[in-house]
């Protein structure tokens, strides 16, 4: 976890990632280093945190606006942004989650959220603005996006990238076919890199500085951390020490100009008594209430709702049905052709009817097949979503887990419920899973009022540990006529 016995040689590589070729006079202090470039657009990587965003809010309690937790966060969190040159900042916006743990994490595009437990941790305003900074470090130098461009078979946050990378499928079933190795509450927060986690001290020390508070408090504040042992805060599983972290940040800063920090404030004192009379979560009692949806409803209750940066909207199954406003679906234009041809999907190769399109995801191994007319908006109302899926480092899945897991992400991310229990199946020689489930489809039936959408969920294990994962959609109505045809996909899988 902590990792104190550190050779001389990880302190080197770690001095070397805190501002590598950054050069200025001591009299001028430290500045902020080129970020670099990042394989996501300026405006992809906000949309990026836009979505996932949606999802915390979704998958994990929120507090309000207007709560004194979080006008305090805002505040501070300003101060910090305020010593970002215009040119490489972001539009940051920050929320509170009153979990009792400590942790923080930023999203690509500048949405931070922290935890009361955070707040309540720190001994002093420069504490909490500390691992504030760190967090924006993170968003600062990109590295969420710059993760995306490592790696074609898993998204950087569960559900929520292809909304942003290109995806046709819309709602639970576009964002799952772009989704990866985090499934659940928990699965939002971005998992860095120990170079990552070096630099982004390195830069949270400098934003510390320039804000006017000793840079010292960051390495305070983890050296506290550290000293929990190995039964630490999830912060410390969410940001590996890069190794002699507290030694590192406490020789880069030496050298810079003494300033009169600011050390607490009346803010700060006040953020923590209000936070001493919340009610408080632990992990496992947010992952259990994403499961159930309790977090969406409470959230809606207590008047606890997202608003994206002005320019940018939420594509979620809600605003995506809106398509159907254009009018039911002509039965005619999305019936499967009788004439069938084999497509390489990467993963696997599959028959499809030749008038239902082929789209492959540019981001990794995941595709779609529909025809033209059954999508609508950012939403498929007639075709199979394709995608893989990999268990995280260091964690294996048997099939029937892999497979709860998934239902339990559908289930919880939309309006999609399980029909019955998830039933053997044959996939290509090896044994799968069948789940039926239903939602709401994007197309009105013929009287122009909403129907349901079935969705039948089929998964099977890969021989590299991975899994394949199909997701057949129709409306409940008419899923019978569509039923052959997708049999017949399924029965010329061949996987890879």
């Amino acid at each position: 976890m902590t990792h104190r016995h550190t050779t001389a040689k990880c302190i080197s590589l770690l001095t070397a990632f805190l501002l590598v070729g950054q050069s200025f006079a001591a009299s001028t202090g430290p500045q902020l280093p080129n970020p670099g470039k990042a394989p996501l657009t300026h405006q992809q990587q906000i949309q990026l945190g836009v979505q996932a965003a949606t999802q915390v809010y979704k998958q994990m309690p929120v507090l309000p606006d207007d709560s004194p937790e979080t006008q305090y966060v805002r505040q501070l969190g300003e101060k910090l942004v305020a010593t970002i040159p215009a040119q490489y900042s972001w539009p940051f916006q920050f929320h509170v989650i009153p979990q009792k743990d400590i942790n923080a994490f930023a999203l690509p595009g500048g949405q931070m959220f922290v935890n009361v437990g955070t707040i309540t941790a720190a001994s002093n305003e420069a504490e909490l603005a500390g691992v504030m900074a760190h967090e924006m470090a993170h968003v600062y130098m990109q590295h969420g996006a710059k993760q995306a461009g490592k790696t074609q078979t898993t998204s950087l946050i569960a559900g929520i990238a292809g909304a942003v990378l290109g995806a046709a499928t819309g709602g639970a079933l576009g964002q799952l076919a772009q989704a990866g190795i985090e499934f659940g509450a928990q699965g939002i927060i971005l998992k860095y890199s120990r170079a990552d986690e070096a630099q982004a001290d390195a830069v949270g020390a400098i934003i510390l500085y320039k804000a006017g508070y000793n840079p010292q408090a960051l390495a305070d504040f983890f050296r506290k951390l550290a000293a929990q042992g190995d039964s630490g805060p999830q912060f410390l599983s969410d940001h590996p020490n890069p190794g002699n972290r507290e030694q590192a940040i406490q020789q880069e800063i030496s050298s810079w100009p003494p300033k009169n920090y600011k050390t607490n404030s009346a803010a700060f004192e006040r953020a923590r008594q209000e936070a001493a009379n919340l009610k408080l979560y632990t992990a496992q009692q947010i992952s259990q209430g994403a499961k159930s949806g309790e977090w969406s409803r409470l959230n809606r209750q207590n008047g606890a709702v997202f608003t994206p940066p002005a320019g940018y909207v939420v594509n979620t199954s809600a605003s995506a049905n809106a398509g159907a406003a254009a009018g039911p679906v002509s039965l005619q234009s999305v019936l499967p052709s009788s004439k069938m041809v084999t497509s390489d999907v990467g993963i696997l190769s599959i028959t499809r009817p030749d008038n239902w399109k082929l789209t492959r995801s540019s981001r990794n191994e995941g595709a779609q097949i529909a025809p033209l007319a059954g999508v609508t908006g950012n939403s498929i109302g007639y075709g199979v979503v394709i995608n893989a899926v990999k268990p995280k480092n260091g964690h294996s899945m048997d099939i029937d887990q892999l497979t709860e897991r998934l239902v339990d992400v559908l289930q919880s991310d939309s309006d999609l419920q399980p029909v019955g229990r998830a039933q053997p199946i044959e996939v290509a020689g090896v044994e799968g899973r069948s789940v039926t489930m239903e939602s709401t489809s994007p197309f009105p039936d013929a009287n122009g009022q909403s129907q349901k959408e079935r969705d039948w969920v089929v998964t099977a294990p890969r021989s590299d540990g991975s899994f394949v994962y199909f997701v057949f959609v129709a409306p409940e109505s008419q899923f019978d006529r569509f039923r052959p045809t997708f049999d017949a996909m399924l029965r010329s899988v061949r996987l890879r």
